[in-house]
């Protein structure tokens, strides 16, 4: 990957303070990273932040106090071009495929390219069909609208579009989420492929149990405004706080890390 080997980290985040309206503190003091070349998955409870905090790494939204670093580059203060730099090494999968509804599957993967510039039709083509085809579909594909396809193929065609670029940082917010258990277990397998091919680092939110126990290199627990726990999942499951053991205790627990 291209972040700067000296760091070993492609997200910072320091001391971060996020406000909802003018005094509601979402977060506060809370660090967070993302290491290269590992799967950060990020749980939290309903109204935790965890999409604000995605916001806020993407730079779509302003944090109110603190530092945020992404490949070293200050969303608050960096220049203008390194930011626009920084933003083009992120891939963003959203939970809903969020793909343009009147654009065909083409045109939806064709679009980060044609923003960034600099490309003719035909290198547009290769570009799109190559990312086409790693997500496992085909040219015949691309004449398709969003309103015709499956769910597994929206998950798929946002999953190409977010590649588009060949981002070092593919920022995944529940991926698996309306699929069925088949349909999940063979996009994990994808994204596990995909990693291997190409050693971009991972953020994902999920709630999905088995999904983090396939994919999690560490998972982060955001509760009570900041991070509350950090590391191998192992290591995270064992926390007392009264979320974790919720969230990763029971059957449901048993049945996604035990077998």
């Amino acid at each position: 990957m291209s972040a700067d080997l000296a760091n070993p980290c492609v997200v910072e985040v320091k001391g971060l303070v996020n406000l909802v309206g003018r005094d509601i503190v979402l977060h506060k003091d809370l660090d967070f990273e993302v290491r290269r070349d590992e799967v950060m998955t990020l749980v939290g409870g309903s109204g935790s932040g965890k999409t604000q905090l995605l916001r806020v790494i993407l730079g779509l939204k302003r944090a109110h106090a603190g530092t945020v670093r992404v490949f070293g580059v200050d969303w608050q203060r960096g220049d203008p071009d390194a930011i626009r730099a920084a933003r083009q090494r992120m891939g963003m999968l959203f939970q809903n495929g969020a793909l343009y509804s009147a654009l065909t599957v083409y045109e939806n993967v064709a679009f980060p390219l044609r923003e960034r510039g600099g490309l003719d039709d035909v290198a547009i083509r290769a570009i799109v069909n190559a990312k086409l085809s790693q997500v496992e579909l085909e040219p015949h594909h691309g004449k398709l609208l969003p309103a015709n396809l499956s769910g597994g193929m929206v998950k798929r065609v946002s999953l190409a579009r977010a590649l588009a670029l060949s981002p070092d940082l593919l920022i995944l917010d529940e991926p698996t989420a309306g699929l069925d258990p088949d349909r999940s277990e063979r996009f994990v397998s994808l994204i596990k492929r995909l990693r291997e091919e190409q050693r971009f680092a991972v953020l994902m939110v999920t709630h999905d149990l088995d999904t983090l126990n396939d994919l999690t290199t560490r998972v982060a627990v955001l509760a009570d405004q900041h991070i509350i726990a950090c590391g191998r999942l192992e290591e995270v499951r064992d926390h007392p706080h009264r979320f974790v053991q919720n969230f990763f205790g029971g059957d449901r627990g048993r049945r996604a890390f035990e077998g």
